[in-house]
């Protein structure tokens, strides 16, 4: 278990925390800050998909712009941008929507999963469908198969799990299944940063630096309205970052600082104030907007009574 990281507090009192852990790193590569279990592998879930997305360029994939490539990392909301965005990777390489082997779902965004549901779940709306998409492209550039691309054994995947044991030097271990049936890669929280910051630092023009350019360059891409990671980047325009499910999210800044944490609970209420407070603690310029996403409301009958906040001391 990690330590007290985020508080809830309502009406002057202490409602709840929420604990994880943080490694932060500076622009060496060292620890600046490093709480709970940072050397235990976990599972990354979404904050994976920047390493997949080398993968596939290393293999071949030629994205047509930056928007391409940052749907190919996306866990997109489902909008109507990035739904053009899958189709057009998709068409351009002739597959139809039954191609995609992610599970269907409903969007995420609140206005577009109310359109959508007047029909059936699609796989083209799952948050995971433009890196599905990426890999089908990428399997038709190799003329792999693009029928089960999911399992361990297909060619993609073996690129795929090499590309993040070279870029997190994680060792080998035993792999889980993510939720969009792809296989998902454990690592610990401080190889999940080096690995963000080696991204963020890399050659111009190679595979890692493309990918971070193209994250940072389209932040609503690779989420949607009002998304965690679009919050933070546009307060802080030289950030690259990812999140992932059950409380993941790792970033760097073009120096190599970096960092990356687990809420054990999951819960998405922690992250923008933790995400914010670990910003603030790596020295970015602070501003009003930054202070607003630090201290997320509480609202009760439609009035503010209390507030979410990295508990004082801890990060800062």
């Amino acid at each position: 278990m990690g330590v007290e990281l985020v508080e809830v507090v309502r009406s002057g009192f202490r409602e709840c925390v929420h604990s994880g852990s943080v490694i932060v790193l500076d622009a060496e590569g060292e620890p600046t800050h490093a709480l709970g279990e940072v050397h235990v592998p976990i599972f990354p879930r979404s904050t994976n998909k920047p390493m997949q997305a080398v993968a596939l360029l290393r293999n071949g994939f030629d994205p047509v712009d930056d928007a391409e490539l940052a749907i190919a990392t996306a866990s997109h909301f489902g909008e109507t941008d990035h739904i053009a965005l899958v189709r057009r990777l998709l068409d351009r390489f002739g597959f139809d929507e039954s191609a995609l082997e992610c599970p269907p779902d409903y969007p995420f965004e609140e206005r577009a999963r109310a359109e959508a549901m007047a029909g059936p779940p699609r796989p083209i709306f799952m948050n995971c469908s433009g890196k599905h998409a990426a890999m089908l492209a990428t399997c038709a550039i190799n003329g792999w198969p693009t029928t089960g691309y999911l399992e361990e054994k297909h060619p993609l995947q073996q690129a795929v799990i090499a590309t993040v044991i070279d870029l997190t030097g994680e060792p080998e271990t035993d792999l889980g299944i993510d939720g969009c049936g792809l296989p998902i890669i454990p690592v610990s929280l401080v190889n999940l940063a080096r690995a963000f910051a080696a991204m963020a630092t890399a050659d111009p023009g190679s595979p890692q630096r493309r990918v971070a350019e193209a994250i940072r360059a389209n932040p609503r891409v690779i989420s949607g309205t009002n998304g965690p990671d679009l919050l933070a980047m546009r307060a802080t325009p030289e950030l690259f970052c990812k999140i992932g499910a059950d409380g993941v999210h790792a970033g760097a800044l073009p120096d190599g600082r970096a960092f990356a944490y687990k809420i054990d609970d999951g819960h998405d209420r922690a992250r923008m104030p933790l995400t914010l407070a670990i910003l603030h603690r790596m020295g970015i310029e602070w501003t009003d907007e930054h202070a607003v996403l630090a201290a997320t409301a509480v609202l009760g009958g439609g009035a503010r009574v209390g507030v979410i906040r990295a508990i004082p001391g801890v990060i800062e």
